[in-house]
C-alpha cells in the first residue's frame, strides 16, 4: 500500500481466511505477503477507516465519500451517528451507532455493500425502509445502515400476465405513493393494504403486511408474484413461485434474514370510487367475536369489503374511551345506550362497504343494512360516514398529522402485536383486555379475525395454530401516565402470560433477546428458517437488528 494511513484495525480476507493486523496512524505499511486484489485492499482499508478510527481530525463525511468512492457506489454514503436517522426507529425504544447511512442507486449498489461487509469479519447490513420498527429491527450496531427510500423510483412498471394485471414497483417505495401513482395512472390498486401506508414495500413484505383486507386476500405477501431480492450473498437474484422458489418464500415474512427487497411484483385489481366506513358497538366480546368471524368467512359479495375491530375502555377518556369511537367529529358518543351489564371494555368491529359513484344511494343503504341486519350490536351506537377510496386508505395519515400537530407522534412507541388463535382469545380477552389493559394503552387496541387459508405455509411467517386466528395490536402512544419502561415492562408480562398460560399465539413484528425464544417462535419451522439462513446469508450479515443470529466468519 506504501502510503499515509489512519486506520486502526483492519481484517483483511486471505485465501477465504481473515489476516488481522494493526497499523498506526502516520505509520507506513510494507505490502501484505498475502495475495488479493488491490481493488479488495482499498476497500477493506476504507471500512477498516470508519469502523475503527477515532482521530478527532478524522472528519466522518470525508470518510463516507472515500468508502463511496472505493465501493465505486452510483448512490452515496452519509456519516451515521446514534442521534441520525439509521441510529432510531419509530419505536423511539432504542438507539445505536451505526458506522455510515447508505442510499443506494439501486440493487447494484446494494450488491457491492453487502458484499463488501462480506470481505470483513463482522461487518452487517440492515435494510431501512421508512423506519417504522419498533424494537430496532432496521438498525445495525456498528455496522452499515441502507436507506431504501433512495430507490422509490426506480421501478413503476404496468402488466398484464394472462389477464391480471400487475405493477412492478421499488422495494423502497412507500405504498402510499404505490395508492396515488396506480389509482391516478391506471384506475387500479393493490388488493391488501396495511392501516399505515407510509411504510416501505420491501418493509411490510419482511413481516406480512396486514389489514382490514386481509381476511378476503390474505397479507401483502399472498399478494406478490414476483420479487428482485440481494441476498447476504451480495446475489442479485429474481425469484417467484417458479424461478427460485426458495429464496422467493424465504424473503416473503423472513425478518429481512435472507436478501433485501428491491423489487415486487404486486397484484392490481379495479378500484371503487367510494366507501362506506361503519362503527358498531358491543358490550360482550362473544358477540363481538362471533359477528366479527361470521362476517370474515362469508363469500365475496356477501360481506363487508374491509373488516376490523377494537377494544375501547368503557368511560369518558378523550383517547382510550368513547370518544374514540365515532368517525366524523359531529358524530356523539351516547354512554345512555350501553347495557347495564357491560364491563371495564367495549367492543367496536369495524367495517367498509364499497361502491360506484354510479350506484344510487338507496342501493347502497339497503345492501349496508341488509350486513348489519344480522349483527347482534348495541342499538344506536352505530357510526357511519362516506369518503373515497383513497381518502379511506389513508385514514391514518389524519391521525399522523393530528399526533405530530401535537407532538406526540415522535414520542416513544412500546407497540405489542399478536396472533392469538380462535382458541385462545377469549382467554386473552378476559386476562388482557378487562384487567391489564382495560383503563387503554394511549393508542388503538385492535383486536380482529384473520383466515389462516389466506395464508401460505410455505412463506417464512409463524402464525398460530386453527383456521381462524385474531391479530392483537396494543399500539401505544406514551404521553402522559406511565413511564415508557413500565410500558415495556407490561408487554413482556403480557407475553408472559401468554405462555404460562400455554396460548397458542406469536408475535408479529417479533422481537427477542434469546435463541430459546426464537426457537419456540417458529416451532416446527425453526429448522428450516436456519437451513434458509445457511443457504441464503450463511455469514449471518443482513439484519442485525432482529437478533436471531450473529455475525460469523465464512467458512
Amino acid at each position: 500500500m506504501g502510503r499515509n494511513v489512519q486506520t486502526r484495525y483492519i481484517t483483511i480476507p486471505c485465501n477465504f481466511s481473515f489476516v488481522h493486523f494493526m497499523v498506526h496512524k502516520t505509520e507506513r505499511v510494507g505490502e501484505a505477503k498475502f495475495p488479493f486484489p488491490a481493488k479488495c485492499t482499498k476497500m477493506i482499508a476504507c471500512l477498516g477507516r470508519i469502523v475503527h478510527d477515532t482521530d478527532a481530525e478524522s472528519k466522518p463525511d470525508d470518510v463516507a465519500s472515500s468508502i463511496s468512492k472505493s465501493l465505486d457506489l452510483q448512490g452515496s454514503i452519509e456519516s451515521a451517528g446514534i442521534t441520525g436517522v439509521a441510529g432510531r426507529d419509530f419505536g423511539g425504544l432504542y438507539s445505536v451507532e451505526s458506522l455510515a447511512l447508505i442510499k443506494p442507486s439501486g440493487a447494484e449498489d446494494i450488491a457491492r455493500v453487502v458484499k463488501a461487509a462480506s470481505r470483513t469479519s463482522h461487518l452487517t447490513v440492515a435494510a431501512r425502509g421508512n423506519g417504522h420498527s419498533i424494537n430496532g429491527q432496521a438498525m445495525a450496531d456498528g455496522g452499515l445502515v441502507i436507506d431504501m427510500r433512495s430507490t422509490e423510483e426506480n421501478h413503476f412498471t404496468f402488466s398484464t400476465i394472462n389477464g391480471s394485471p400487475y405493477i412492478d414497483v421499488s422495494g423502497g417505495a412507500l405504498w402510499e405513493d404505490v395508492l396515488t401513482r396506480c389509482v391516478l395512472t391506471l384506475g387500479l390498486a393493490p388488493r391488501s393494504w396495511t392501516d399505515y401506508l407510509s411504510l416501505t414495500v420491501g418493509g411490510t413484505l419482511s413481516n406480512a403486511g396486514v389489514s382490514g383486507q386481509t381476511f378476503r386476500y390474505g397479507p401483502q405477501t399472498s399478494n406478490v408474484t414476483e420479487l428482485e431480492v440481494v441476498t447476504g450473498k451480495g446475489e442479485i437474484t429474481v425469484c417467484s413461485e417458479n424461478q427460485n422458489s426458495e429464496l422467493f418464500f424465504a424473503v416473503l415474512g423472513g425478518l429481512g434474514q435472507f436478501g433485501i427487497i428491491t423489487r415486487a411484483r404486486v397484484k392490481l385489481q379495479p378500484v371503487p370510487d367510494m366507501v362506506r366506513w361503519i362503527r358498531v358497538v358491543y358490550s360482550e366480546f362473544e358477540e363481538f367475536s362471533r359477528d366479527a368471524e361470521f362476517l370474515v368467512i362469508q363469500k365475496e359479495g356477501e360481506s363487508f369489503d374491509y373488516v376490523e375491530g377494537f377494544v375501547f375502555s368503557n368511560n369518558d377518556d378523550p383517547v382510550n374511551g368513547w370518544p374514540s369511537v365515532p368517525l366524523d367529529p359531529d358524530h356523539e358518543f351516547n354512554p345512555a345506550h350501553i347495557p347495564q351489564t357491560a364491563g371495564s371494555v367495549l367492543y367496536c368491529l369495524e367495517g367498509a362497504f364499497h361502491y360506484r359513484n354510479g350506484d344510487h344511494p338507496s342501493t347502497v343503504d339497503t345492501a349496508v343494512s341488509r350486513l348489519l341486519g344480522r349483527l347482534g350490536f348495541v342499538e344506536l351506537l352505530k357510526f357511519q360516514v362516506d369518503l373515497s377510496y383513497k381518502e379511506f386508505l389513508l385514514r391514518v395519515k389524519r391521525t399522523e398529522e393530528h399526533a405530530k400537530a401535537n407532538g406526540v407522534w415522535d414520542s416513544p412507541h412500546p407497540w405489542l402485536n399478536l396472533f392469538v388463535s380462535k382458541s385462545d382469545i377469549a382467554d386473552f380477552d378476559r386476562t388482557v383486555f378487562k384487567k391489564m389493559v382495560k383503563d387503554g394503552v394511549g393508542g388503538p387496541m385492535l383486536v380482529y379475525p384473520l383466515l389462516r387459508n389466506k395464508w401460505d405455509n410455505r412463506t417464512s411467517v409463524a402464525l398460530p395454530e386453527g383456521e381462524i386466528f385474531y391479530i392483537v395490536a396494543l399500539l401505544r402512544f406514551v404521553t402522559k401516565g406511565p413511564s415508557v419502561e413500565d410500558l415495556v415492562a407490561q408487554n413482556h408480562e403480557i407475553v408472559k402470560w401468554c405462555i404460562k398460560a400455554g396460548l397458542d399465539f406469536k408475535l408479529y413484528l417479533p422481537h427477542y433477546q434469546s435463541i430459546e425464544d426464537w426457537k419456540r417462535h417458529f416451532g416446527n419451522q425453526w429448522t428450516r428458517f436456519m437451513e434458509r439462513k445457511a443457504c441464503f446469508d450463511p455469514m449471518a450479515i443482513l439484519a442485525p437488528g432482529q437478533k436471531i443470529f450473529k455475525r460469523t466468519h465464512q467458512s
